[in-house]
């Protein structure tokens, strides 16, 4: 702990597959129970450590910094009329020793370009990457997990998992050899293969801790998969240059990008919501479905 203190958090996206819901509002400001997505996301960053949140925001992103932000208005009519447990809750938000750092992604140039906007706020220093819409339930935190590894590795690391063959060509898919429990030395790195061609069925997940190298990959990088900057070229290149790892995080991770995710993210979390967790329960027990 301690090495990793700066975390980006790419919410430029437009969120095309929850329109007409996100239309005006961020996709990572979706709620799951009563909570938003971006929150979740933080809260993890700063389990790891973190206490700089650097925010690659997009249009209509405004959202995300209110959030974050104090909100005087709400917090004196919350006061006066006594409601002391959800004023806490909005005060908690983020505890008073981060920083939260928001850069403007003028265009939507992929994830490499986005995480490339950054580089003058993290500088020289390894970083970690969080995509809000992949969000994992895991204790410590799939981001603790993969500072501690990088405590002890001092490596690159992509978060991975299997996923189905079928799948492959909506992922960024490693070829890999063993290294220890839950971890693998990356041998190759191919954006959204083909099922079929794909060299694996290990696919990159939204957690990322990677070294400065990358900054100056992505500077040169052409346009790739999509027409975009691909993060996963830049660590493809990084390959060649420093030893990249990656690592079968344990926790379960709800694909909130996806609109069959993020409800079942939202059923799940319901029910161990404390104060949601029996009536939501019964209501389910009750559908004749």
């Amino acid at each position: 702990m301690g090495l990793i203190k700066k975390a980006i958090f790419p919410v430029a996206g437009l969120g095309t597959r929850f329109l007409p819901a996100t239309k005006a509002s961020p996709k990572e400001m979706l709620p799951i129970v009563d909570k938003p997505l971006i929150q979740y996301a933080a809260e993890e960053a700063i389990d790891a450590g973190i206490t700089e949140l650097i925010f690659v925001t997009g249009r209509s992103k405004r959202a995300i910094e209110d959030h974050f932000d104090k909100a005087y208005e709400l917090e004196a009519e919350l006061e006066v009329r006594g409601k002391d447990k959800i004023l806490h809750s909005l005060r908690g938000i983020l505890p008073k020793e981060i920083t939260c750092i928001y850069i403007r992604q003028a265009e939507a140039l992929g994830l490499g370009h986005a995480v490339l906007c950054a580089r003058q706020v993290v500088g020289d220093a390894p970083f970690a990457v969080i995509l809000a819409d992949d969000l994992i339930d895991a204790k410590p935190s799939a981001l603790r997990q993969m500072v501690d590894l990088y405590g002890h590795y001092h490596n690159a690391i992509v978060g991975v998992q299997n996923v189905a063959p079928e799948d492959t060509g909506s992922y960024g898919i490693v070829r890999t050899r063993a290294w220890d429990d839950r971890l693998h030395r990356v041998e190759g790195i191919v954006e959204k293969p083909a099922p079929g061609q794909a060299p694996s069925t290990l696919g990159v997940v939204g957690r990322y801790i990677l070294t400065p190298r990358i900054f100056d990959l992505l500077e040169n990088l052409g346009t790739g998969s999509g027409g975009e900057i691909q993060l996963t070229d830049g660590i493809a290149q990084l390959l060649e240059r420093e030893q990249v790892l990656a690592y079968e995080f344990e926790g379960k991770r709800y694909d909130c990008g996806s609109k069959l995710g993020y409800l079942e993210a939202t059923v799940e979390y319901a029910l161990r919501h404390p104060q949601l967790k029996e009536e939501f329960r019964a209501y389910l027990k009750g559908l004749t479905l």
